[in-house]
């Protein structure tokens, strides 16, 4: 596949990862409409209209190796270091119970699927369980468990494009939901 910035060209692709993500910020504290979708969903949409006009390649090794492999590490302890624990503990007690339901949900649902599709789709308990581990802890499982289970890097940016666009229409509908003045009054 022919892209404007090749696969190898890291220094680019990192110059346009960032004015994006720079450009989501500013949309978002800057104007309503854009707070109501989040800068996160609008970096999404900028990486997939960046792929799907052939401007920015679909895989590439930085981000692999310095996304994956050193940003999102590092990022996690960076955001947890701001956390206060015990004022999270007190205003959170039952979140927990519901963390773990949620958390026990996505582990049956990762199994059934697995059951039902197991045969037909090649490397579905591989997917199954980085899916699951990422829904249940972030981005540093998703990656532990592609080491783990040796996963090819094919595999793994199919993954991760597929879950980024299932879940920008996912956050797209929810807000949509929450800003809907029917379900306000409903729910």
């Amino acid at each position: 596949m022919n892209t404007l910035v090749s696969p190898e060209n890291t220094w680019v692709l990192m110059s346009v990862m960032l004015i994006s993500v720079a450009v989501s910020v500013y949309l978002e504290q800057t104007y309503a409409w854009a707070s109501r979708i989040s800068g996160a969903v609008i970096a999404l949409i900028f990486a997939l209209v960046l792929v799907n006009t052939n401007i920015i390649p679909p895989h590439a090794e930085l981000y692999d190796d310095i996304v994956w492999g050193y940003v999102v590490p590092i990022a996690i302890p960076l955001l947890l270091l701001q956390t206060n624990i015990v004022k999270i503990w007190r205003e959170t007690g039952r979140l927990l119970v519901i963390f773990l339901i949620g958390a026990a949900g996505t582990i049956c649902g990762a199994l059934i699927g697995c059951v039902l599709l197991g045969s037909a789709i090649d490397g579905l308990p591989k997917v199954a369980a980085m899916m699951t581990g990422s829904y249940i802890g972030g981005g540093v499982n998703f990656t532990a468990l592609a080491d783990a289970f040796k996963v090819s890097g094919t595999l793994v940016s199919s993954t991760i494009v597929a879950d980024n666009l299932n879940m920008a229409i996912y956050f797209l509908i929810l807000l949509a939901i929450a800003g809907n003045a029917f379900f306000r009054r409903i729910y």
